[in-house]
């Protein structure tokens, strides 16, 4: 008998041991009503490199935002109109089902969506609906130079700006470090409050259709400016400026396709796989 029940004892031990480490974390800390707070719960909220002091105040604050919390909840369901909490259930309730679904409906297309569009496909697009693509704001292709108004030989500049030739374009550019500002890829198309709001000696857009080049001084400076290319607003916008645009519209649409496929064959499977059936009645 006493063999037993050293054996028992030492049993029983083990077994303390065992469930103390297993629940350690489960030892509550706080309790609001029948809801309770866990030593597990506050467990990232300590840093190692916080103090003491600092650490009991985090905790502390944690423990007392937790707590009103719960007060304020118990209350609003002791409070509120059982109809009031019914619709709010089916609201969460509904929240959960979108948060879960729109989730897996996101890592499907991250998977399977194919973002690769070709210029073909973007040309057809485009033809296809040019009059969708008229513009709202001028459009320009413009270089500038601001340069000081004591800014040596500006004539030579000014027939380099003007002339522009691959020559021309390299050797503004190696003196670019000479200017106070300037723009010399006249190949893209901008807005003109873009060049406007560059440009402040520019007051109105009007004075740059008089002439492809000007030249204009304030107390800033000196400017050179040369348009190359104009649209004017309800012109149809360029390919090359709504190809961003264009590329949204036709992942959006793939996108939408691939998810009514999904959705298609998840139902077939289901059917099929008899975990969807429909009753009648007869």
């Amino acid at each position: 008998m006493f063999k037993k029940s050293i054996i028992l004892l030492s049993f029983l031990a083990v077994m303390s041991c065992d469930y103390f480490k297993q629940d350690i974390q489960d030892i509550p800390i706080a309790r609001v009503n029948d809801n309770y707070l866990y030593e597990k719960d506050i467990k990232g909220l300590l840093l190692k490199t916080a103090s003491k002091e600092d650490s009991t105040l985090i905790v502390n604050n944690y423990i007392n935002r937790w707590a009103t919390k719960q007060l304020l909840i118990d209350q609003s369901i002791i409070n509120l109109p059982e109809k009031q909490q019914l619709e709010f259930n089916e609201l969460v309730e509904q929240y959960k089902i979108d948060l879960y679904t729109e989730a897996y409906k996101s890592s499907i297309v991250n998977k399977q969506l194919d973002t690769i569009i070709s210029e073909k496909e973007l040309e057809l697009f485009y033809n296809e609906n040019k009059e969708n693509f008229k513009l709202n704001d001028e459009l320009l292709k413009v270089r500038y130079i601001q340069v000081d108004e004591n800014f040596s030989n500006i004539s030579r500049l000014i027939k380099k700006f003007k002339r522009f030739n691959l020559e021309d374009k390299n050797d503004l550019t190696s003196q670019s470090i000479k200017f106070k500002a300037y723009n010399l890829n006249d190949s893209v198309w901008i807005k003109s409050d873009v060049l406007l709001g560059a440009l402040p000696v520019i007051k109105t857009i009007q004075v740059l259709k008089k002439s492809n080049f000007i030249k204009l001084q304030d107390s800033l400076g000196v400017y050179l400016v040369q348009i190359e290319a104009m649209l004017k607003t309800n012109d149809i916008a360029p390919l090359s400026y709504v190809k961003p645009t264009i590329k949204q519209i036709v992942l959006n649409k793939r996108k939408q396709e691939l998810l009514k496929k999904l959705e298609k064959e998840i139902t077939v499977d289901a059917i099929k796989n008899k975990n969807f059936e429909l009753y009648t009645n007869k």
